[in-house]
């Protein structure tokens, strides 16, 4: 008997492992909520005190995969999410020209500076962001979110009837963005698929939700 416990405990925690492994990066950093999306960062980060090439320089980062230069500047502080053998980093935007975006290059201590856009369509502000990648690889849920944001409602609205809890999901599919609601369908662990509304961010811009990009 014991034997069999052991062997259904093996074939769970297997078949669990399976579940998450390379759902979700290995970090998301989303510390700030007053931004207005993501910037693609180039492999050379040239930061700007103001949105001008005249005026001064106040940081120059050097990028590809793991490899960072400076070795002081951490990955998890640079970008809110990045995937080192696709070459895929994001940074977050706290503000944005016809040419400039101003990023936060350190998510610890909130530091921006001005970059130059070397390209228009890199810029993605979240919606989009959600949009492109939530659709083609699903939403995870992060640690930090409320146990409310399992909720699935048959509405985009707080006091719409719950029709459902999120509990150990095989994956969430997303089929749009209403606002800081998100129209998903849900297969939990049970394989019973659930259809709703779930909040992917509080009214003030708090994320529970991120693209499980890989």
């Amino acid at each position: 008997m014991r034997k069999f416990l052991l062997l259904i405990g093996i074939i769970l925690f297997g078949t669990m492992r399976g579940l998450c492994s390379d759902i979700v990066p290995e970090y998301v950093s989303i510390k700030y909520n007053n931004t207005l999306g993501l910037y693609q960062a180039p492999n050379e980060i040239v930061l700007y005190k103001e949105p001008d090439e005249a005026s001064a320089i106040v940081h120059s980062i050097s990028w590809i995969g793991e490899k960072i230069f400076p070795d002081t500047v951490k990955a998890q502080n640079l970008f809110v999410v990045q995937l080192p053998l696709k070459n895929l980093g994001f940074l977050a935007v706290y503000d944005e020209t016809e040419d400039w975006v101003e990023v936060i290059y350190n998510n610890a201590t909130g530091a921006k500076g001005w970059m130059k856009k070397d390209d228009p369509y890199k810029f993605m502000s979240w919606i989009m962001f959600y949009n492109m990648y939530g659709r083609k690889y699903g939403l995870s849920l992060l640690k930090e979110a409320p146990e409310s944001a399992k909720d699935i409602h048959i509405s985009p609205d707080d006091k719409s009837k719950n029709i459902g809890t999120i509990n150990m999901p095989q994956k969430i599919n997303l089929t749009a963005i209403r606002g800081n609601w998100a129209l998903v369908s849900v297969f939990d662990i049970d394989r019973t698929p659930k259809t709703g509304y779930i909040r992917w961010r509080s009214d003030e811009g708090v994320k529970y939700y991120f693209p499980a990009v890989k």
